[in-house]
Order: structure tokens, then sequence, then C-alpha cells
């Protein structure tokens, strides 16, 4: 699995991921569950000093998706993956600290995937519920001209 976790830090660089700074710490071994980190720091607060609620999201959508792509892997050269809903309930909110995202995926079809994000902090609070929608899609068929 560290392999994978690699391949996922690697994948971020240069990329909105590598500028949230998501780090991605543990991938189960049935490919089930993917955690990341992400620190609050000034980039990703809003104006009252509270983490910014589109950075959870952010931090949820990048944990979600990356699952779902580990999961479509072994086809990766024939398919994307692309979010097409998420949503959040914020219970919490925070100022400081480190953001843990654990997305789960529920269910896992040819076409679409069904992801639930818990997002807490370091002392296991929960601080939003995040759940979101991932359609699977051939490349050949993004390519096709209308």
């Amino acid at each position: 699995m560290k392999k994978f976790i690699d391949e996922l830090n690697d994948l971020k660089k240069n990329t909105f991921i590598d500028i949230m700074q998501i780090e991605f710490i543990y991938l189960s071994p049935h490919i089930d569950i993917l955690t990341a980190k992400m620190s609050i720091n000034k980039k990703n607060i809003q104006p009252f000093g509270f983490v910014h609620g589109g950075a959870i999201i952010s931090l949820a959508e990048s944990v979600g998706s990356s699952l779902s792509f580990l999961n479509i892997k072994k086809y990766n050269d024939k398919y994307n993956v692309f979010n097409i809903e998420i949503s959040a309930s914020h219970i919490k909110c925070i100022k400081e600290g480190v953001l843990f995202a654990e997305a789960n995926i529920i269910h896992k079809g040819k076409t679409l995937h069904f992801i639930q994000i818990n997002v807490f902090n370091e002392n296991k609070k929960l601080i939003s519920l995040c759940k979101m929608t991932n359609i699977v899609i051939m490349k050949k068929k993004l390519n096709q001209k209308k």
C-alpha cells in the first residue's frame, strides 16, 4: 500500500492538491479507505480565523477522487474519474492544527462510485461529514468531437 501512497503523493506535485498542502498518509489493504491530512494555515482560513469550508471540501474531494482513481488503477489507461457531486455538513469550526480526511468507498460500480468522507482533527473530533459521487468515463469518449 505504501507504493500507492507514494504514487499519489508524487502525482499531486504542482497541482491544486500540492498548493493546499494535502498529504496522503494511509490506504487500507482492500483499497476501500484512504486517509489524507492538511495543516491549517493562513492560506486556508476565512477572514475570522476559522478554516474555510471550501478548504475542507477541497480536502474531502481530493481524498475521495484519489480513492476512486486507485480503484480503477488497473484500467487507468482507459478511464478517467471525475467528481460530479459533493456535499458537506460542517459540524464544528476549527482554527488551528491538522485536519484528517478519511474516505470510504461505499459503492463501487462500473460507472459510479459513492464515497463518504469524515473530516476530523488530531483528537478524532468530527469536524465535517462529506459525501461525493464520482463518475468513471472512458477516455475515448472524452476525446470524441461533438
